[in-house]
Order: structure tokens, then sequence, then C-alpha cells
């Protein structure tokens, strides 16, 4: 060994043993009989207790089934017999023709950007994310107004044709509604099958053409068993949002649980009838939850990126004359149907609107709509965040195993139906009000912006965690041992270091939480303050009062803020990786 390094090998063991013994104090002030250890616990139990209010509605829902007697079960065979039947086959109908639709159209556009070259395919790479940005209440309000017998386009069209009768049925039907659920809704398996697509297929797909496979042999063994585990989570992911719609089923009239949980409790005024189909309910997308976690953890494994030198010897199939036709056209017709046309009609309907109306539009009742949408919004988006920022903060440490357990809860919270939010806030409280009829609880749940503030941390804080915690999973844990080694306290590393570091995942977060509050409906009828209705209320009220004309505006705004996530999204997509 070289003589010259020894003093060196020295040095480090000195500084070494110092910064352990400096960590080692550290440890013993945090986990000692300090306050330190007091304040820590108390956060971590005060996180706890969060956590476990924010489970509280599937608990409730969930535990309604522990007090099932005699008039529970005469209901729930009343149900069986009547309304029950209908209500499980529609939905589930509507579930498999929207998954179906979904994972044929996802699959295909995605195959076609990620393997074929064609005049517009950098275009089509970000336009086929434009239909997230389109509710499915908002698309349905659009194209039945477009479409019904006394429109200026089936009028026009009957007058060239010179017919009388009607060119086609109403809309207001089950196959109609699943096409639209599969326009607003195949980006999620577009996504994930893109990006799945995206790894290695297209260097397997030269190989297997260098083996002389043809195309259809390619695409069919190489190229959609690489993406399966992405279309069935996209898949999950598109029919959890089916279940949780109930803007569609109202407006078409359907027969599915979302609908008739509104219908027990609201017109039936039956509360055990709604705790036993939001239970029900609960339980189909629990099953879509475990099929989407098992479809994710097989795509983290379904293949790895192939080096920059096999890179640039694969090119995407070029495509010229009526392949390149076809090829446009399976990617613009999407883009058409689920946002260009929806929104263009929707901008004709206000254009119209404002010429035949005395007054102009509504702009001052509009503001006032718009500022009751906008302060719901940011409210939640930062309580969510401020939540998800401490939680993540102490999974970070790893202590606590109980907060690793609310971590888990909280993130099924996204995944139930705004329905059986709905009802599951409600429940605790009507339960305490009956119990103790002095408290007045129940006066905290309905009409209030504290009932409205807990329904959304329930649906939406699992969105702020899961960017809160793909943020910190960049930050290498090195860091913190350093700052700890200089001497640093838990909270200096939160807010002087981390936070910096996190800013783009805290804004993502905010953004996130906002728009989805925006576009919230049915807990936001449920449980909205008196007086302070929503853009997505109004749309929908409008809408139902079949004055499709004043439901333009706020829809428009809806889908207009729902476009910055999605812009955002498509510009992260297009940066060099």
């Amino acid at each position: 060994m070289n003589h010259n390094a020894r003093p060196q090998m020295r040095i480090v063991r000195i500084y070494s043993a110092a910064g352990r013994t400096k960590l080692n104090r550290w440890m013993a002030g945090a986990m000692g009989g300090g306050g330190l250890r007091v304040r820590t616990l108390v956060g971590r139990g005060g996180l706890a207790l969060v956590g476990l209010a924010l489970a509280l509605p599937v608990l409730a829902v969930l535990g309604s089934w522990l007090a099932f007697d005699e008039s529970a079960a005469l209901v729930l065979r009343h149900q069986a017999a009547t309304v029950l039947p209908e209500y499980a086959l529609q939905t589930l109908a509507l579930a498999f023709g929207v998954g179906v639709g979904v994972i044929a159209l996802g699959a295909a556009t995605a195959a076609t950007v990620t393997l074929a070259d064609f005049p517009g395919r950098r275009s089509f790479e970000w336009a086929l994310l434009l239909p997230l940005a389109m509710p499915a209440y908002v698309l349905a309000y659009a194209w039945t107004d477009a479409l019904q017998f006394a429109s200026p386009l089936q009028t026009a069209l009957r007058e060239l044709l010179g017919r009388r009768g009607a060119l086609w049925p109403d809309v207001r039907n089950a196959a109609s509604a699943a096409v639209l659920f599969v326009l607003c809704l195949y980006p999620y398996v577009y996504l994930l099958a893109r990006a799945a697509l995206g790894e290695r297929a297209v260097q397997l797909m030269e190989a297997a053409r260098l083996l002389g496979a043809p195309l259809r042999r390619r695409v069919l063994a190489v190229a959609l068993p690489m993406a399966r585990p992405a279309l069935a989570a996209g898949g999950a992911l598109a029919l959890m949002e089916v279940l949780a719609d109930y803007g569609v089923g109202s407006y078409f009239g359907l027969a599915t649980f979302s609908t008739g949980i509104y219908k027990a409790w609201l017109v039936m005024n039956d509360r055990v009838a709604a705790l036993q189909l939001a239970s029900l309910l609960l339980v189909l997308v629990a099953a879509l939850l475990l099929a989407e976690h098992g479809a994710r953890r097989q795509l983290r494994y379904s293949g790895s990126k192939s080096g920059p030198q096999h890179a640039s010897d694969a090119r995407p199939l070029q495509l010229r004359g009526a392949a390149a036709v076809a090829a446009w056209l399976l990617c613009a017709l999407p883009v058409l149907l689920g946002f260009v046309l929806p929104v263009a009609w929707l901008m004709w309907l206000l254009w119209q609107e404002a010429r035949a109306s005395e007054f102009g539009l509504p702009l001052a009742r509009f503001a006032q709509w718009g500022w009751a949408s906008f302060r719901l919004a940011a409210l939640a988006a930062l309580l969510a965040t401020a939540l998800a920022l401490a939680l993540a903060f102490v999974l970070r440490r790893g202590r606590g195993w109980w907060l690793r357990v609310t971590a888990r809860v909280l993130s099924l919270g996204y995944a139930m139906p705004g329905a059986v939010v709905g009802i599951g806030v409600l429940v605790p409280f009507a339960w305490v009000q009956q119990r103790w009829p002095t408290a007045g609880l129940s006066a905290l749940a309905t009409g209030t912006v504290f009932g409205i503030m807990y329904a959304y941390l329930v649906r939406f804080c699992a969105v702020a965690l899961q960017s809160v915690e793909a943020g910190y999973a960049r930050i290498p844990p090195s860091v913190d041992e350093t700052a700890l080694l200089l001497g640093t306290g838990p909270a200096r590393v939160f807010g002087r270091l981390h936070l910096p570091l996190l800013r783009r995942s805290v804004l993502a977060a905010l953004l996130l939480v906002f728009v989805d509050v925006m576009k919230e409906l049915p807990a936001t009828l449920l449980l909205r303050p008196f007086g302070s209705d929503t853009l997505a209320v109004v749309a929908y009220n409008f809408a139902r009062d079949e004055r499709l004309a004043e439901a333009a505006l706020p829809s428009l705004a809806i889908v207009g803020v729902g476009l910055i996530p999605v812009l955002l999204l498509s510009r992260a997509m297009r940066a060099p990786t």
C-alpha cells in the first residue's frame, strides 16, 4: 500500500467516526425520553387519527352489514326481487362494453403511433390525450343536443334528404352511453400501452421482421403480449370511472348502482337500501382495484429500455398510401368525436345563447359559480397536499407501521365512487345524531364546507399522496443522512431541503386535486354548501332541465380547467428522457 495514502485514510476514519457519533446523538435525542420524542409521537399519532377519519366512510359503508337485522333483510329481499337485478345487469353490461371498447381503441391508437410512422404522427401523440379533459357528462350533454330530433344538424339532413321522420333513434340509452365512455376514457389505456410499447417493442418488431415474421404475426405475437399488463391496468382504471359515474347514468335514465344509490337516499329516503347498494358497488370497485394492482406489478417487469446503440438501429414501420390514410383516420376520429366536435358544438350553443338572450350571457351568475368552484377546489387541493406532505415525510423516515397502513387505506379513496363517498360521509353523522339528538353533529355533514371538504379529502387525498411519494422517490436517502450528520433537525430537513426539491411534485399534486374537484359531481350534489353551486352542479342542473344552451358556459369552463394537466402531461411525454 502507498504510504502517502495512509494519512488520508486516517482522516477518513476520524471524520466517519465523528459522523457516526453525531448521528447516534441525533437518534438518541429523537428516540429518547425528551420533548422531541413526545412531539414526534404526537405528530405521528395525529396523522394516524386523520387517516382513520378519512377511512371512516369506507368503514361506515362496510360496517352497515354488522347491524343487519330483520328490517334490513326485508329491504334486501325487496331489492333483490325488484331493482337489484336490473342495476347489476345494466352496470355489468355497461362495464363490459366500455372495457372492450377502451382496450381495443387504446391499444390500436397506442400501437399505431408507437410502431408506425405516417403523416401527422407527432401531432397525434399528444392530441390523443385531449379527451381526458372532457368529463363524460359534458360529452353526453354535447352529443345529446347535437343529435336530437330538433337539432340544426338533423334538421338540415332531413331537409337535404327529403325525410320527415327521425334519422336515428334517441341517443339516451346504454349503448350510446358506452360509446361516450369509450371516447373519453380510452386515453387511460393509450397512455399505459404507449409507455409499454415504447420500451422495446420497436426493436423486437424489427428483430422479428429480420427473422421473416409477417406484420400480422409481429403485432399479435410480439407487440400485444408486451402491452397486455398495460391494457389490463388501463382498462381497470377506465372501468372504475364507469362505476363511479352518476352524471351520464342519471341524464340518460340508466338503472346503474350509482343512480340507484341516489334514488334510494334522496327520492325514497331509505338509508338501509342506499347502504346496501353502496356496499355492493364498493365490492365491485375493490375487485377492479385488485386487478389493476396485479396488472401494474406485471407491468413493472414487462421490459426494460434498451441501450442507445439499439434504439438508433430500429425505426417505426413507414406507412404510405391507403395504410397511412387508415392510420390517420384511426387516430383522428377519437380526437374529433371525443373532444374537437363536442367543444365546437358547445361553443356554437354558447354563441346562440348570447345572440338569443336579451340580457346577454349570465356573466355575473357565472362568476359566482366559478368562484364557488375555485374556492372549494383550491381549499381541497391545499388540505390534501399538506396532508400528503406530512404523511410522505413520516413514511420516508420509516417509522410507524400504522402510518403505512394509513397510507394504503388512503389510496383506496380515489377508487371509491363519489356516491359511496357521499353516503359514507353522511352515515356516521346520522348515527351520532340518532344516539345524541342534541349534539347537532349532523348539521356539519350536509350544507357546510366541512362536509364537502371531508368528502373531497376522502376522495382525492390519494392523488396528492401519489404525486408527493413519486417526488420523494427521486430524492436519494443519502441527502437526508448528510443533513443529519451536519446536525440538522427533521423540521429543518423538511423545510429547507425537501420542499425545494419537491417543488414540482407539490405543484403537480395541487393541480391534479384542483382539477379533480372542479369536475366532481356525485359527492358535490349530496354535500355542497347551500347557495354555492359549483360549475359541475350547475351544468348538470341545466342539462337535466333540457337547458343545454345554458349548460354550455359552465361545461366549457370545466373542459378548459381539465386541459391544464392534459397539456402538461403531453409536454412531459414529448420531453427527451
